[in-house]
C-alpha cells in the first residue's frame, strides 16, 4: 500500500550522496553539527506527507511521528488513549462519545492544544480521507464542550469508530488548527519529531520536538511514553531493494525497509555487520476487483476467477521460503477473536476446468482481465505473473498491465482502466480497518445489499463476544460476492545496524523511544 516514485539505481545512490553533503553522514551517530541521526531506508518517495489524505504506508511511517491520534493501539491491540487523557465516555445506547483531552500538550508552533483543533482536525479527516469519509456518514455531530472536551454525537451505534480513530494508516491526525488547508502546506501536529525539510528523491528529515509533552505509561506498542532519543530522523527513498540490501550490509543505513526475503541469507552471513528483522503477521495481500465496469463487473465471472486462483501458489511465488508465508482462507488468524471459517472452501480451488466451465456459463466471451500491478512490492509482481498464467489456463485473456506506484494509485480510481489491482495490507484488530473495500467508495467500488446488511449488523453490535461472529458473516458474503480476495498472510523482512537500540518490530515502523549504541 506505500505509495512512491521510483527511481533508478544511480538516482538512489546520489541520494544518499546528498544525504552525505549535507552532512548526515552514514556512521552511528554522525550528522550536522554532531547531532545524532538516523538513516532510514525507504521503498519511495512519498506522494505526499499529508497523513489524512492517504491510507499509504511510507506516508503513515514517516507522518506519525510529526502527528498523533486521539487514540491508538497498544502492544496486546487493545485501544489505549494518546491525545486523549482516558477513554471516552460512552452514552448507553452507544450514540455519544465525550472525549476529554489532556492538559498541557503543546503543538510544534509553540501553542498548547485544545477542543477547536481537534474538530476541525477531525472534520477534515472526514472530507479528505477515505476512512474519514466512511466514519463521516456515521457522525451526526462533532462539536467542542469546553477548551479541552469534544463530543462526537452518532447517527447509530458504531462499534469500530475507537479503533478507526485510532488507526495510524490514513490517521485522523490532530493538527493545529490554523495549519488546515487542502492542500497541506504546514505540518503543524503533537508528536515527538516535527517537520523540518522536504528534499524530494533524497529524503525527509524530522528533527526533535523539545517541547513533546509524552504520556507517562510505560511504552507499549504505539501506546504509552514516546521519547526522541534520537535528534533526527531522515526518511530515505530507495525504491531499488537490492539497493537497501547493500546499503545496509555496507552499514549506510540504521534501519532499512521490505527487504527481499531472498536477501534473508547474505543478511545472516553478514558477521554481525547488520540484524535482520521479521516482522511476524505483518499482513495480507489481496487482489481487488472492479464490480462497478469491464469484464469483471458481472459477479458471477468474478466467481470463476476466485475458482481459477491458486493463492498458495501465488504466496510461494511472490515470497519462496515457507517461514513468511500462510495459505489460509480465513481473514483473520485462528486465535483471535474474529477468526472464522465462513466460506473458505473458495479458497485455493485453483481449478482450471471448473472455472472455464463458470465463466463460459456467466456469458464470459473472452473480454480482457487487466491486472494492473507495480514493481515497487516483488511480491506483488510475483504473485501477479503467476496469476495470469492460472487465468490463462481458465480461458480468460489476462493481460499484465505493469505501471509504477504512483501510476496504479491514480489509475485504479478510474474505473475505466484496470479489471483487478494487486496491493497489501497490515493484519489489524478491527476488521472496518481494512481492507478499504468493506466501506464504502473505495476503488472497487463494491456495493450489495448482502453487504449493507451484513456490515450493519457487525458495526452495531456494541459486544465485543458477540461480533466475531457477525464478522463470520460477512466474511461469507466476501466469498460469495468476490469484490476482493484475500491471498494469505506474510511476514515482512527489514534489517537495522547493531547500533540501532530499541528497535521493536511493529506493521509501521516507528524509531521514537530508539537509540544509537555509540
Amino acid at each position: 500500500m506505500t505509495c512512491g516514485i521510483r527511481m533508478h539505481r544511480r538516482t538512489a545512490l546520489s541520494s544518499l550522496l546528498a544525504l552525505g553533503a549535507a552532512g548526515a553522514g552514514f556512521g552511528p551517530a554522525a550528522a550536522q553539527g554532531g547531532k545524532s541521526a538516523l538513516n532510514l531506508a525507504m521503498v519511495a518517495e512519498p506522494p505526499t506527507l499529508d497523513i489524512q489524505s492517504t491510507p499509504a504506508d511510507l506516508v503513515c511511517i514517516i507522518m506519525q511521528h510529526v502527528y498523533e491520534p486521539l487514540f491508538t493501539f497498544d502492544a496486546k491491540a487493545a485501544l489505549v488513549p494518546m491525545l486523549a487523557e482516558a477513554m471516552p465516555k460512552i452514552s448507553a445506547d452507544g450514540k455519544l462519545y465525550t472525549i476529554t483531552l489532556r492538559k498541557g500538550v503543546m503543538l510544534h508552533s509553540g501553542r498548547e492544544l485544545n477542543a477547536d483543533d481537534v474538530v476541525a482536525s477531525l472534520k477534515r479527516w472526514m472530507d479528505v480521507s477515505p476512512r474519514g469519509k466512511s466514519v463521516a456518514v456515521q457522525v451526526a455531530d462533532l462539536a467542542a464542550k469546553g477548551p479541552l472536551t469534544v463530543d462526537i454525537t452518532l447517527k447509530n451505534a458504531y462499534a469500530p469508530l475507537l479503533s478507526q480513530l485510532a488507526m495510524a494508516s490514513g490517521m485522523a491526525a490532530i493538527m493545529a488548527k490554523e495549519s488546515l488547508a487542502q492542500p497541506l502546506r504546514e505540518y503543524v501536529g503533537t508528536g515527538p519529531y516535527k517537520f523540518k525539510e522536504r528534499k524530494p528523491d533524497q529524503y525527509v528529515l524530522l528533527t526533535r520536538f523539545d517541547g513533546y509533552a509524552a504520556r507517562k505509561e510505560a511504552a507499549s506498542g504505539y501506546g504509552g511514553k514516546r521519547v526522541a532519543a534520537v535528534e533526527e530522523l531522515r526518511f530515505v527513498p530507495v525504491p531499488n531493494a537490492n539497493t537497501r540490501v547493500e546499503g545496509a550490509l555496507a552499514g549506510q543505513f540504521h534501519y532499512a525497509d521490505l527487504l527481499p526475503i531472498e536477501a534473508l541469507p547474505r543478511l545472516e552471513k553478514a558477521g554481525g555487520k547488520v540484524v535482520p528483522i521479521m516482522t511476524p503477521s505483518f499482513g495480507f495481500p489481496y487482489l481487488v476487483f472492479n464490480t462497478k465496469e469491464g469484464s469483471l463487473a458481472h459477479q458471477p465471472v468474478r466467481k470463476a476467477v476466485q475458482t481459477a486462483l491458486g493463492e498458495g501458489e501465488m504466496l510461494a511465488a511472490g515470497f519462496g521460503d515457507t517461514r513468511f508465508f500462510v495459505a489460509e482462507g480465513n481473514h483473520f488468524p485462528k486465535g483471535t477473536p474474529f477468526y472464522s471459517t465462513a466460506g473458505i472452501t473458495a479458497y485455493n480451488e485453483r481449478d482450471a476446468k471448473k472455472a472455464k466451465s463458470q465463466a463460459e456459463q456467466a456469458g464470459y466471451k473472452g473480454e480482457p482481465v487487466r491486472i494492473l500491478t507495480s514493481r515497487q512490492y516483488d511480491f506483488h509482481y510475483n504473485m501477479a505473473l503467476i496469476m495470469a498464467e492460472q487465468l490463462k489456463r481458465a480461458g480468460f485473456k489476462a493481460e499484465l498491465n505493469v505501471v509504477e506506484w504512483a501510476t496504479l494509485l491514480q489509475r485504479r480510481a478510474d474505473p475505466k482502466l484496470w479489471d483487478i489491482y494487486i496491493t497489501h495490507s497490515g493484519l489489524f484488530p478491527e476488521p472496518m480497518l481494512s481492507p478499504p473495500q468493506l466501506g464504502d467508495g473505495a476503488p472497487g467500488w463494491w456495493n450489495s445489499p448482502a453487504k449493507q446488511e451484513a456490515l450493519a449488523a457487525l458495526n452495531q453490535e456494541p459486544n465485543p463476544a458477540k461480533r466475531g461472529a457477525l464478522w463470520g458473516r460477512v466474511q461469507q458474503v466476501v466469498y460469495d460476492e468476490v469484490p476482493y480476495i484475500q491471498v494469505g498472510k506474510f511476514a515482512s523482512l527489514s534489517a537495522r545496524a547493531p547500533a540501532l537500540q530499541g528497535y521493536t518490530p511493529y506493521t509501521y515502523p516507528f524509531f521514537w523511544n530508539t537509540s544509537l549504541k555509540s
